[in-house]
């Protein structure tokens, strides 16, 4: 059922009811349809004003435009976890992301602080593509096949505080998609292999790109195949171990996408974030990191060309603050995050008011233990040079 409001207005949260006029879509190819109420714009306003210097909202850069204009702070995952630590005043950390995000909020800030995520349904796909349960079983096979030993866990921002905390607990490190390098470096002088998580394509395309390796010297571990689908000889041979996922939106981009584009529009750079396929990052011009892409644009040359391959949201949001350059999606057929867009008015318009009246809802807490070895992978990931 709806929950009803002080206006009146139902707002329908945690799929507790539909309202086609509030459920934006992510449905494609289509504009995200505006705001269905101008007044929850005005009432996001009033309560956001009324909790004052008690609220930090962080917003991800691939929030809709509709939620990222309440954001105190944008940025991608780490930047805006980072941010929140940075507030050891702000009693409620609203999180306007997905649920890997809040995680790593809570984790890094105060225990005296109170860590929002105003729907929970808002997870993310890769993260979801490595269980607690599967890592240990690769583990174990691991430690069968005497090769643990030889093995650092990395796991990239984009996974559970179990998987950070497992990292963690077993000499790794986490990463994000502007150091990975850096973290593989680390890793290997740590030992001579590396255990990539979750994302398949950001350890391939650093290891193969930037580090030097063949696509030889990686293999990939399906968890949902006996023995990750790998004999102990390729295991051996490996020195890059990737877990086999990926971001279902980055990973929709083609080669094809790419020719295509180049097709179309004469002198087009493109720029994709390496979660890309390995394919795709070949035929690129320019590779790097969300914040990468925003400052590359950003530095471009007035009427430059560019097709963007990362998530709509943000494309679309740079080329209405750079209309002197074309900036464009890499495909044509691609949706928005459909997790990341979960977020939407009506959900932060319910935290945020609930907060107004005392009521803290859909907070994300991770276990003291959980916190304890995941921030050891956190920490040693920010103690890289």
């Amino acid at each position: 059922m709806a929950m009803a409001t002080q206006t009146g207005l139902p707002l329908f949260v945690l799929g507790q009811g539909a309202d086609p006029h509030s459920e934006k879509g992510v449905e494609c190819p289509g504009e995200l349809p505006p705001a269905s109420d101008p007044g929850l714009v005005e009432r996001a306003r009033k309560a956001k004003e009324a909790l004052g210097d008690r609220l930090f909202v962080l917003g991800h850069h691939y929030q809709r435009d509709e939620v990222i204009q309440f954001a105190d702070v944008t940025g991608d995952s780490f930047k805006l976890a980072r941010q929140a630590a940075a507030r050891p005043e702000a009693e409620f950390i609203v999180f306007c992301g997905v649920h890997f995000m809040a995680e790593s909020a809570d984790i890094l800030t105060s225990g005296a602080q109170k860590v929002i995520l105003p729907d929970l349904a808002a997870g993310c796909s890769m993260a979801d593509m490595a269980t607690f349960d599967q890592v240990e079983e690769c583990w174990e096979a691991l430690e069968d096949a005497g090769l643990a030993d030889q093995v650092i866990p990395v796991t990239y921002m984009n996974s559970s505080a179990d998987i950070k905390a497992f990292c963690g607990r077993n000499g790794g490190a986490v990463c994000t998609s502007s150091n990975a390098r850096r973290a593989l470096d680390w890793a290997f002088e740590q030992g001579g292999k590396v255990l990539f998580l979750p994302d398949q394509h950001l350890g391939r395309n650093t290891a193969v790109l930037e580090m030097g390796m063949s696509l030889e010297d990686c293999v990939v571990w399906n968890p949902h195949r006996p023995s990750g689908g790998l004999t102990r000889e390729e295991l051996e041979r490996a020195r890059m171990i990737l877990w086999r996922g990926h971001c279902s939106v980055h990973g929709r981009f083609t080669a094809e996408s790419v020719d295509d584009v180049r097709a179309r529009v004469p002198g087009v750079n493109v720029i994709v974030h390496p979660e890309c396929r390995h394919e795709v990052v070949l035929k690129a011009d320019h590779v790097g990191s969300t914040e990468h892409i925003i400052k590359t644009l950003e530095a471009a040359p007035s009427g430059s060309s560019w097709a963007v391959g990362t998530e709509l949201n943000l494309v679309k949001r740079l080329a209405r603050q750079f209309p002197d350059k074309g900036i464009s999606f890499l495909d044509r057929t691609v949706c928005y995050c459909s997790t990341m867009n979960r977020i939407d008015l009506p959900h932060l318009v319910w935290a945020l008011e609930s907060l107004v009246l005392g009521e803290v809802v859909n907070q994300i807490t991770v276990d003291d233990h959980t916190t304890h070895w995941a921030k050891v992978a956190l920490d040693r990931m920010l103690a890289l040079p």
